[in-house]
């Protein structure tokens, strides 16, 4: 046999180790990232951090070399002055893109690099400052908008912030969370004075009971669906509500699936049988809040008969979950985007926080509200001030004294008017209110619903710069691109969905002529006339610390190895993993019912399935990161439907066979996967892929108090195709009509 020696076994030595973070997912795990001297990574670790005790998913693993891939963008781009009028440059579907390993799939830099010619930094950054001053002088400051991120740090986000409020002069900025948990943030807004969780995921330990509702943690959030299977199998009981069976469903004490769109008369079903049979905490009641009455005569017009006919499950199930949850000394509530991201998304989060203070739970350990956050820093850059209606801290924009008070931190009047929402950015470019938009690290194309009218926008808008570190479909729109940095060459704060904010250290040197984001943010303001100097990240950061509240006692200094949860009593401590214990932020809790209604884009005889949209486990957003790492792209390279196997036989689909769905706004050319997680009359698409974009079929009907688009039901069709269709036909976006081209150019 042969013998291997000792040095032989050994990994090769490491070049250059940083601790630092997971860029993907919002529960924020600690990670060693090893490199070589060229920066390029070797592999992970997992770090003991309160997230995530060592842990990673595939993900944090494996998906961090996008940040070498070899199409990033490392020299700024300015539009060459015969591509317009703008539209996408790059095909939108390829020969055959649905097959295999196609080319392609992404972005086609080929076709999209001859439209734009490099050019110095100062003549990039002075075109920018230029253009935005004329649409500002032309039209005034609310004809400018701004996108941030949330894949961005705390202090990219407020400085972004506040370049479009105190230089732009509109508070027209807004970032995905109005993708994700903007109705969530809404509701606990108005129920309990804070958009925060009030307990963190790995609590769920201490709980008798945890609600999961409207989320796939396994896919979505991997090590924090580790610890809530490893609370199940010491006993905590799971209760999974869904109207797609997600994965830890299997480790459920009951799995309940509903029809899509009937959340609020589930849970109003529930609340009916935990008054009825007294099976609320009255006591937390009567102290802790207010509307008690007007919740139990709403929920008086919901028995479990009626619930379960609107819902599509039976009484007995309603019943069931209800006695489990009004018997349990503690329990956990965690929803994801399956409660968010409905035209009543917010009146769904409502429900979910009536039932915990119904039974009180909330201020104890094992107990609490915890929307899982999407993002890295989604939480953060909300917290940061990266939404249209609040300044940093949540703080409302329409509030004389709060404004006063950004006013002398600032030093320039602000607007009153909160702004423009994301959707409703969209919406403004469409009928001329918005002319120039300032895209940083998002990809609207992809990410919002109905692409055919995202891309008439984008079209429309007189000027737009977008900074990010690959061209995205975003960025074949573009009038300048700004090569910028990634996550793993960069300082800067994030905070995760535990409410505790991490430094993230650089991994490697930026590339090429890439340069900081905040550095960035910083010259356009300076071009455009507002000094914004900093000495360093750190520096932004004490700022942001010094504007809200919540991030009091916190510095770059403090922070240490693996952070501090805010909000933080004093410098030493590690802060508060459970909030309102004793009080809310608004005093009493209140109840805010809520009534059942109706999809806005319902299945008919044309139309007769639903469409559910989300994500998988190899893939994140829209796939700029996660399609540019090999190990993820090999093990989930092309989308996919997932159609009821009885749907399937009566439409003649095998499994793999490709067919096209179409909604009332476009249709796409896709390979079916028969799986019994959907149910008949459902069907699911994963959000990450260009050649088979689900946004092509969302409604972008709105929330009306959280602005959150429908994307999570809309009315589709299926239609098998012959394995040798043409691509041309499908994944169809529709060309706009456009303004004459004198308007569109720069």
């Amino acid at each position: 046999m042969k013998r291997f020696s000792h040095a032989a076994m050994e990994r090769p030595p490491a070049v250059n180790e940083v601790d630092t973070l997971c860029p993907y997912c919002g529960v924020g795990c600690a990670v060693t990232y090893v490199t070589d001297q060229q920066g390029r990574f070797l592999y992970a670790r997992g770090r003991d951090g309160s997230a995530n005790a060592g842990r990673l998913c595939v993900k944090g693993r494996y998906g961090v070399d996008y940040a070498h891939h070899p199409q990033r963008l490392t020299k700024p781009l300015i539009r060459r002055e015969g591509s317009y009028p703008k539209g996408p440059l790059s095909h939108f579907s390829k020969a055959g893109s649905s097959g295999p390993r196609k080319p392609g799939r992404l972005v086609d830099y080929a076709e999209v690099l001859p439209h734009f010619r490099e050019a110095s930094w100062d003549d990039a950054l002075d075109l920018v400052a230029k253009r935005l001053l004329e649409v500002r002088a032309s039209h005034g400051p609310d004809s400018l908008a701004g996108l941030g991120s949330a894949k961005g740090s705390n202090e990219e986000a407020y400085l972004f912030q506040k370049l479009v409020r105190a230089v732009f002069g509109t508070n027209n900025v807004d970032h995905c969370t109005r993708l994700c948990h903007a109705s969530s943030v809404y509701a606990l807004m108005e129920c309990l004075g804070s958009g925060a969780v009030t307990n963190v995921v790995r609590d769920v330990e201490h709980a008798e009971v945890a609600v999961l509702a409207g989320c796939n943690p396994t896919a979505n959030h991997p090590v924090a669906a580790s610890f809530m299977k490893q609370a199940a199998a010491r006993g905590t009981k799971l209760l999974v509500v869904n109207v797609r069976r997600p994965p830890i469903a299997d480790h459920a004490e009951q799995y309940v699936q509903i029809r899509p769109g009937s959340d609020v008369a589930f849970y109003n079903g529930v609340m009916h049988v935990l008054i009825k049979e007294a099976l609320y905490d009255a006591d937390f009641v009567a102290r802790r809040t207010e509307g008690f009455e007007a919740l139990r005569e709403v929920v008086r017009r919901y028995p479990p008969q009626r619930a379960a006919a609107e819902a599509g499950v039976t009484a007995d199930e309603i019943v069931r979950f209800a006695r489990t949850l009004g018997k349990a000394g503690s329990a956990m509530f965690f929803w994801g985007m399956g409660i968010s991201q409905h035209v009543y998304g917010t009146d769904n989060a409502r429900c979910l926080i009536a039932l915990a203070l119904l039974t009180g739970n909330v201020g104890r350990p094992g107990t609490g509200l915890h929307p899982l956050r999407g993002q890295n820093n989604v939480q953060g850059a909300s917290d940061a001030g990266l939404i249209p209606m609040y300044y940093p801290g949540y703080q409302p924009v329409a509030d004389p004294a709060v404004r006063a008070r950004f006013e002398a931190l600032w030093g320039v009047k602000l607007s009153a008017r909160p702004g423009l929402t994301t959707v409703e950015i969209t919406e403004a470019a469409l009928d001329g209110q918005v002319r120039a938009l300032y895209c940083m690290g998002e990809n609207p194309f992809m990410s919002d619903p109905d692409i055919n009218k995202v891309r008439e926008a984008l079209a429309r808008l007189e000027f737009l710069v977008v900074q990010d570190i690959f061209l995205t479909e975003t960025a074949e729109f573009a009038d300048v691109i700004l090569p910028a940095s990634s996550f793993l060459e960069k300082t800067g704060t994030y905070t995760n969905t535990d409410r505790r904010v991490q430094l993230g250290r650089p991994v490697r040197a930026l590339p090429g002529e890439a340069r900081q984001d905040w550095e960035l943010i910083c010259e356009i303001a300076r071009r455009m006339g507002y000094p914004m100097h900093y000495r360093d990240v750190a520096a932004v950061f004490d700022e942001l610390v010094a504007a809200t509240p919540l991030y009091a006692n916190l510095s770059h200094a403090n922070l240490g190895a693996y952070g501090r949860w805010y909000p933080c009593p004093h410098p030493n401590s590690e802060g508060e993993k459970i909030l309102f214990r004793e009080n809310f932020p608004i005093g009493r809790a209140r109840f805010v019912p809520a009534e059942s209604g109706l999809i806005p884009d319902r299945p008919d005889q044309d139309y007769p399935y639903i469409l559910n949209t989300g994500r998988q486990l190899e893939h994140w957003h829209t796939g700029v990161m996660t399609r540019r790492s090999r190990a993820l792209d090999e093990i989930a390279p092309e989308a996919f439907v997932e159609v009821h196997p009885a749907d399937a036989a009566e439409l003649g689909v095998a499994d793999g066979d490709l067919v096209r769905v179409s909604s009332r706004r476009g249709s796409i050319r896709i390979r079916a996967r028969l799986t019994e997680v959907v149910a008949r009359g459902t069907v699911f698409i994963p959000m990450h892929f260009r050649e088979a974009a689900a946004n092509l079929l969302t409604d972008p009907s709105l929330d009306p108090l959280a602005k959150i688009p429908q994307l999570k039901a809309c009315a589709v069709r299926l239609e098998p195709l012959a394995q040798g269709t043409a691509a041309q036909s499908e994944n169809a976006c529709h060309e706009p009509t456009l303004p004459p081209a004198d308007q569109l150019t720069s």
